[in-house]
């Protein structure tokens, strides 16, 4: 196991190193010029040329990435240009909202698919799986900002039950922060939840073909007891492969739905960098959105000789 799981991270750092130099490159193509951004249209050109040897950017781009590559290695992204705050304790306070809004998501989306996927795949063809297949497909269609904005219209505009703008970290008030992050949880819940539906029916209908359910029911085992027992549990390594991959993609692409629900996350931190030209904390962003979805496929494929016993542990 040891073998596997050092073999695993090793082949996560040259993937990590080749991230790197593609986030470096393509914020360099953003067009705009930082050091006018942080300066203002009325600046000199002589306050300007000082701004951008300040900056490194007077320097060859290979030379200003072996020192980005340094200090990013010594935990050190830069400070922003916009506001001066130190970047990466700036990328983790913005991450926390946006982990808590995925990982609860993410967990109720599991806890809603994975049952309904095997209930469906048991009732292949009949009344209970067109239902199930039909409002997967359904909650796939609906784009996740619109989703968003009819939970807000609803649940704040109209019943006032929820808060519709703003938010409070648990830190300071566990029980109102509750209160801003159940839609966007909501919201996110209910579309993933399509997605992993599918999977789970698919690769349950898979698993009850097999020979070894066919010798269990021949047993006499209950019902019941196939579908826990043999075959969820076969059937789950592919879905928690999507469960995976959607952690992976949410952590570093909600900034639309943080938009809608003003949420200060990590997507929309990108995105308001993006417009201000902010080299150091877009360059800190991309690299933490894939350095998670790395290091959940890693964790991800770390647990398939738990899940499925095909998978070789050595």
């Amino acid at each position: 196991m040891a073998l596997y799981v050092a073999r695993r991270i090793l082949w996560a750092i040259p993937t990590l190193l080749l991230v790197a130099v593609m986030v470096f490159v393509l914020v360099r193509l953003i067009p705009g010029d930082p050091a006018q951004v942080a300066l203002g249209d009325n600046a000199s050109e002589a306050q300007l040329l000082a701004l951008r040897i300040a900056m490194g950017l007077d320097k060859p781009i290979v030379v200003q990435f072996w020192y980005w590559l340094q200090h990013m290695l010594q935990g050190d992204l830069g400070q922003s240009i916009t506001n001066g705050q130190a970047v990466l304790p700036l990328i983790v306070d913005r991450f926390k909202v946006s982990a808590i809004i995925v990982l609860a998501a993410v967990f109720l989306a599991a806890l809603l698919a994975v049952p309904g996927g095997l209930l469906a795949a048991w009732k292949q063809n009949r009344a209970a799986d067109l239902a199930i297949v039909s409002s997967a497909t359904l909650l796939l269609s609906i784009p996740s900002f619109w989703l968003g904005m009819i939970f807000l219209l609803v649940f704040g505009s109209k019943l006032h039950w929820l808060p519709v703008v703003g938010y409070v970290p648990f830190s300071q008030d566990a029980g109102q922060a509750l209160l801003y992050v159940i839609l966007p949880i909501a919201t996110l819940a209910l579309i993933e939840t399509g997605v992993l539906t599918r999977m789970s029916r698919a690769s349950a209908i898979e698993v009850l073909r097999l020979e070894y359910v066919m010798h269990a029911r021949a047993k006499g085992l209950k019902e019941s007891r196939v579908l826990l027992r043999h075959v969820l549990p076969n059937a789950f390594a592919p879905t928690w492969t999507v469960i995976g991959l959607t952690l992976g993609n949410l952590l570093g692409g909600i900034a639309v739905l943080e938009t809608v629900f003003t949420l200060p996350g990590l997507g929309r931190l990108m995105v308001d960098s993006i417009f201000s030209r902010d080299y150091p904390v877009i360059q800190g962003c991309l690299l933490m959105t894939a350095l998670i979805y790395v290091l959940v496929n890693l964790v991800v494929d770390l647990c398939y000789p738990l899940f499925d016993p095909r998978v070789s542990a050595t």
